[in-house]
Formats: C-alpha cells, sequence, structure tokens
C-alpha cells in the first residue's frame, strides 16, 4: 500500500516542520516512516519512504514538492537551452539513499520494495513545470523535438536506473517502476517514445530482483509496460484482473487493484470489492495485492489493518 503512512498520526508528527524532500534524504527518518505502516498494518512488504524527484534533487536540480501539488520545476525544459541546465547536474552521488534503504531494511520483519519514477512520468513534470492533467507540452515535445526528448529521456532513465541501483544496494529486495503518466499516450507513442527509456532505467537492475512496472489508465498498454523488463505488471482500479491478465497472455504475474477511493465506504462495499479483487486475481499466475495508486491521506488506518487482515484470511 503506497503512501500508507500518509494517513498515520504517528507519520504527521515525525514529518511535523521537514519538507518531503528533506525527510526523504534523511536516512534514519527514512527508516522511520517506512517501518510504521509495517508495524501499524502488519503488511507483507515495506516501501522505502521517498519520492520520484529525489534522485533528482539529490542531483542539484531545482525542485521542490509543494503541499497539494506536487513536484514543481523551477527551470522546465522547453528548448535546448534549458535542457543543457539540466544534464548539466552530473550523476547524483546516492550514497544516501542506498544509507536509507540499508536502514529500512534494517528496520522492519519483511522485505523492502524500493521504487522510481519512469522516464516519461519525471520528463512529463520537468517539461510542464508541474502536475498537468494532459501533459500537452511534454506530448508536443516528443513529436516537435524528438532528438531534444531523446536525450532528455536518456538523462531521466539513467536517474531512474541509478536511483533504483542504489536501493537494491542498501537491501532492497524488490522495485518498482512508477510510469504515473504513460495512460496519458497512445499505445504508438509509448512504443516510440517511452518504452526504450523505460527498459534502459530497469536495466540497472534487471536479474537482480524482480522489477514490478506500475502506470494509470494503462490498461491498452499492459504487454508493452512487461515487454520493456518487468517480471510483474501493475495494475490501476480501471480494469479487471482478469481481463489484465487476459491480455497479458496468462503468463504474468499482476499487482493491484484495489480502487482508493472505496477505503471511505461502508465496510461491507469495501469487503465485497477486495473479495472480488482477490478472486479475479487468481487468473494470474501470481497476484500481489495492493492499492491502485496510494493510500488517500484521509484513510482512517483502521480500515487498512482490517483490509490486510482480510486480504490474509483469504
Amino acid at each position: 500500500m503506497r503512501q500508507a503512512g500518509r494517513s498515520l498520526p504517528e507519520y504527521r508528527a515525525v514529518r511535523a516542520g521537514i519538507g518531503m524532500l528533506e525527510a526523504c534524504t534523511t536516512p534514519d527518518l527514512v527508516a522511520e516512516i517506512t517501518a510504521q505502516p509495517v508495524r501499524r498494518h502488519g503488511v507483507d512488504a515495506g516501501i522505502l519512504f521517498s519520492d520520484i524527484v529525489t534522485p533528482l534533487y539529490v542531483a542539484g536540480v531545482d525542485v521542490e514538492i509543494r503541499t497539494g501539488v506536487g513536484p514543481v520545476f523551477v527551470d522546465p525544459v522547453t528548448d535546448d537551452a534549458a535542457l543543457a541546465r539540466l544534464v548539466a547536474h552530473g550523476p547524483a552521488d546516492l550514497t544516501v539513499i542506498t544509507e536509507a534503504a540499508r536502514l529500512a531494511a534494517a528496520a522492519i520483519p519483511v522485505p523492502l520494495i524500493g521504487f522510481a519514477g519512469a522516464p516519461f512520468t519525471l520528463a512529463a513534470y520537468a517539461v510542464e513545470g508541474r502536475s498537468s492533467r494532459d501533459h500537452l507540452a511534454a506530448r508536443t515535445l516528443m513529436h516537435a523535438e524528438p532528438d531534444l526528448w531523446d536525450r532528455l529521456m536518456t538523462w531521466m532513465a539513467d536517474q531512474s536506473g541509478a536511483f533504483l541501483a542504489a536501493q537494491v544496494a542498501g537491501g532492497a529486495q524488490a522495485v518498482q517502476l512508477f510510469d504515473s503518466w504513460a495512460g496519458s499516450l497512445s499505445a504508438a507513442d509509448y512504443r516510440r517514445f517511452a518504452a526504450p527509456y523505460s527498459a534502459r532505467a530497469i536495466s540497472w537492475v534487471r536479474g537482480q530482483v524482480p522489477v514490478v512496472h506500475f502506470g494509470t489508465g494503462t490498461g491498452e498498454i499492459l504487454t508493452d509496460m512487461r515487454d520493456v523488463g518487468a517480471d510483474v505488471v501493475g495494475v490501476d482500479y480501471r480494469i479487471p484482473l482478469d481481463e489484465a491478465s487476459r491480455r497479458l497472455g496468462g503468463r504474468t504475474p499482476v499487482q493491484g487493484n484495489i480502487d482508493p477511493a472505496l477505503l471511505a465506504a461502508p465496510w461491507p462495499v469495501l469487503e465485497g470489492h477486495v473479495r472480488d479483487v482477490v478472486a479475479r486475481g487468481a487468473a494470474a499466475p501470481a497476484h500481489v495485492v495492493n492499492l491502485g495508486h496510494g493510500v488517500p491521506p484521509s484513510t482512517d488506518p483502521d480500515v487498512l489493518t482490517r483490509l490486510v487482515d482480510l486480504v490474509h484470511t483469504l
């Protein structure tokens, strides 16, 4: 349950007065926040507390996380000059991330999962300057300036790949590549402008640990997301798991896909939904149960604990 900590009072207490990216680069705080939902809910793995722009921040890129907005880039990549300023930042020294992963792995009695943002999602933020509903600027740039787009995406892929590798070096036993905005692309555009760079990022850790590849609204590109080198494909709440497994040929483990919106519904409604998700997941050769796209901060923690208990009985 990614972002499960956001709903916990103990999380809000330790984060008080500390910015998101500062917290993500303070190893002992990362370890504590990673461990909190494991202790509280009894989940089967912990997800390293971090953010997809953390490696860029460590590299010196002028990026911040604004409450209610998300990542904001002070110098959006709109032309060659802006790209030159971005890539002038050399490879980040990710020692602090390896140390954070090491402490987090030692703090929990279950496996640690690392993660990184996929190159397209990071590039979309960098080009738009912040979150966007349709990523028009990024989608225009890839077609209008394909060489610039290639240089941007190659740089982003290596930042993501190095970030994953640093977490594995610290003890992460699996990793997940998040392509939150891949669903905004047509299948053809995904294959041409995104997939090769996700493959490059995954290549940094492929064969070392299992890799999960997740995006939202990606029902039409599930096989493409698998074929970049993923062992498991994450599915959001928009597509039933049995249908996702069928599209994947019935041979790929799936992850998903409890709808976060139902966490606030009456328990019988949520229970019925969870049972349906687990039943549909049986169509795949293996199924990792989780939320479609993170835990809303307003979620009642007791509901999450009850949900975990229910899944364990199933």
